[in-house]
């Protein structure tokens, strides 16, 4: 017969067992994507994210669907408290009023929160959505909704002419160009990566306070782009909140999970889940992997993880 120190110990080595083998994590970032609505395949993207994230080890997720487009949102209410990360992969109908309180409160109480490609474009009129993503575009944005953001002769612009917000040329592969390499998201990265064929969004506007991290050139005559070097990845200055904006990851109608090739890119994958990282705790302890892309080289991962 086991002794009662033997039972302990006996028992404490099968929840052990247990908590390893299900992927358990006493140190995971409790996380919530909000989607649901998307001019994108958020059918698609989501799970995508979701993947990535929990792949990675380091996330579980939630996922808050909204009703679909033109149904009534007023029972759509998440509540975003209890977790350390909100990903943003929505672009649609308004949320209700207590939505969107929650929302900024979550915000102004140091949320952290990441903003996904097309999420840079709903709810042009809600003034504080506008300073949390920091730059948007289209549904109307314009002039009212801040400057347009380049980088001219080495420097930042904040540009007030009259004009659209967002656009982009055709999907092609892109060289990501490093804008700060002290922030812990960038930390070991490469100065400059091939990013997978995708869309190189331009001409955002917005009131937010940035800190851009990777920029790139939207060529004009070969893509029909801005002629101009474009901020892509970026943090936003809101409140106490974390803010993690990447337009990467175009997800369209008739990609599959297999075939998904924006999402699929390492650098995309890995600088997502640095950029979450951050959001959710401020630090970065990920290694740079040894399949992150090269200036002259793109890298896919197919089954979104390492």
């Amino acid at each position: 017969m086991l002794k009662p120190k033997a039972i302990i110990c006996y028992c404490l080595f099968i929840l052990l067992l247990f908590g390893f083998s299900s992927g358990a994590s006493a140190g995971s970032i409790k996380t919530l994507i909000v989607t649901g609505q998307n001019n994108h395949n958020w059918k698609v993207s989501h799970v995508a994210l979701k993947q990535i994230l929990e792949n990675s080890g380091l996330f579980t997720v939630d996922v808050a669907v909204s009703p679909p487009e033109g149904d009534s949102m007023s029972d759509f209410l998440p509540d975003f408290k209890p977790y350390q990360l909100v990903v943003l992969d929505y672009n649609g109908d308004e949320w209700p009023a207590e939505t969107q309180r929650r929302f900024v409160e979550y915000a102004k109480n140091g949320g952290g929160i990441v903003v996904y490609h097309a999420a840079s474009a709903p709810f042009p009129q809600w003034e504080a959505y506008n300073q949390i993503i920091g730059l948007g575009g289209w549904n109307g944005r314009d002039e009212k909704n801040g400057p347009w953001v380049y980088l001219e002769n080495g420097k930042w612009v904040e540009d007030f002419s009259s004009g659209m917000a967002g656009s982009h040329g055709a999907q092609h592969e892109f060289v990501m160009n490093t804008r700060d390499r002290k922030h812990p998201i960038m930390k070991g990265l490469p100065e400059k990566w091939k990013h997978a064929g995708d869309e190189l969004y331009d001409r955002l506007r917005g009131p937010g306070k940035l800190n851009v991290l990777y920029s790139a050139y939207s060529d004009k005559e070969k893509y029909g782009g801005s002629g101009r070097e474009e901020p892509l990845l970026f943090i936003v200055n809101y409140g106490k909140a974390r803010i993690f904006h990447t337009t990467l990851g175009h997800s369209w109608e008739g990609n599959t999970l297999e075939n998904n090739t924006a999402m699929q890119c390492a650098g995309f994958q890995v600088t997502l889940l640095r950029g979450c990282e951050w959001a959710a705790t401020g630090k970065v302890k990920q290694a740079v992997p040894d399949d992150f892309p090269t200036a002259e080289k793109t890298s896919l991962r197919p089954d979104y993880k390492h």
